[in-house]
């Protein structure tokens, strides 16, 4: 339609127009060998891949199929079953532990007792130590005392011996 329209169309360059066109079209206009290579490969890609990838997908769908009706409530089963049982486990582990809080507490008890008790033991043995040891004084400073009377009774009656033959 273009052609008819322009103001060459009977002219003499009418031909040469012809001729640029067709070499045009086969050496620069590559959209004829493209959408050929294009209609080529979808074919190809259809016939030989796509059954492919239709069974890969239909073996990914039974492979979900049988993991969700099958493995999943046996794994379940297998992790409330060892869940059941390692809970039982963890509940007498506690209660062992407990039992041992309870034995070690009272063995500390019993420890802190028999402390106690020597402690007191100890104060009532210093304390009577003390005593004996205030008795044993005062017998010490009696005897002392009535050692010091004899003597000074003694120097007294040697100084009256003295003082008779001190009058000579």
């Amino acid at each position: 339609d273009r052609r008819r329209d322009s103001p060459a169309a009977g002219s003499p360059i009418q031909p040469i127009i012809k001729d640029v066109g067709e070499v045009y079209s086969r050496l620069l206009d590559h959209r004829p060998v493209i959408q050929g290579e294009i209609r080529y490969f979808v074919k190809e890609f259809e016939e030989k891949r796509g059954l492919r990838e239709l069974r890969v997908l239909e073996n990914l769908k039974n492979t979900v199929f049988e993991t969700n009706e099958r493995v999943l409530p046996k794994c379940e089963q297998a992790m409330q079953d060892n869940l059941s049982e390692t809970f039982k486990r963890l509940q007498a582990a506690n209660a062992m532990i407990h039992r041992l809080q309870e034995r070690e507490f009272e063995a500390r008890k019993l420890q802190a007792d028999k402390v106690m008790a020597r402690e007191e033991k100890c104060i009532a043995h210093w304390e009577e130590f003390v005593k004996e040891q205030q008795n044993k004084r005062a017998e010490v400073d009696e005897e002392h005392r009535k050692a010091m009377e004899r003597l000074k009774e003694q120097y007294s009656e040697m100084e009256k011996e003295l003082a008779k033959y001190v009058s000579f």
